[in-house]
């Protein structure tokens, strides 16, 4: 059972020999490679890096950059049956504007893609579409997430305001979060 008070009073030790500077790539396993690359160009954006042919890796693997990195995201062809997610939670994707957080969901859905939840979460208070893919893997795209300074100080749990739909979550921001639509027309149905 998760102690909340117990678990945040853990902290990185002092002298650590290294620190991770960003997480740098996931690798989900998939069913059909080209099925799952064509959902991540096509619907999402992102381009192919480099392919293995089943000789290299069986069911073969492309790799997925969305920047400089060679790859964001690789995609393996070892999945037999649609993800459990019981391991891995979500993937999520940072945008640089709210706009293309409202975009994205339109394009989901005009994809047919799963949309599991669109509005703001409460720690973190990030603006988001949480969504899954052809293998049933959970992913978000969002923008707005809370940044935490050199000070270490986090928002209190009394300033989250959960939203349970992008509307409610633009009308309503958090303290601090400037949720002004370049393009307010993207709010209509």
């Amino acid at each position: 059972m998760c102690d909340p008070d117990r678990v945040n009073t853990l902290r990185r030790p002092r002298g650590h020999p290294f620190r991770i500077g960003k997480i740098g790539h996931v690798v989900l396993n998939v069913r059909d490679v080209e099925r799952s690359a064509r959902f991540y160009t096509e619907v999402l954006g992102f381009e192919i890096s480099d392919v293995y042919p089943e000789e290299m890796v069986p069911g073969g693997m492309v790799f997925l950059r969305c920047n400089t990195d060679h790859h964001g995201i690789a995609l393996a062809g070892s999945l037999t049956e649609p993800a459990a997610n019981t391991d891995l939670n979500h993937v999520a994707f940072e945008v640089a504007t709210l706009d293309e957080v409202l975009r994205a969901h339109d394009h989901l859905r005009r994809h047919g893609a799963q949309i599991d939840f669109a509005g703001r979460r409460r720690a973190g208070c990030q603006i988001a579409v949480e969504f899954r893919d052809p293998d049933n893997h959970r992913l978000e795209i969002y923008w707005g997430i809370d940044q935490i300074g050199s000070d270490g100080h986090v928002r209190a749990a009394s300033e989250w305001k959960g939203a349970r739909s992008l509307e409610d979550a633009i009308a309503d921001p958090v303290l601090g979060q400037d949720a002004t639509l370049h393009d307010p027309s993207l709010l209509r149905d």
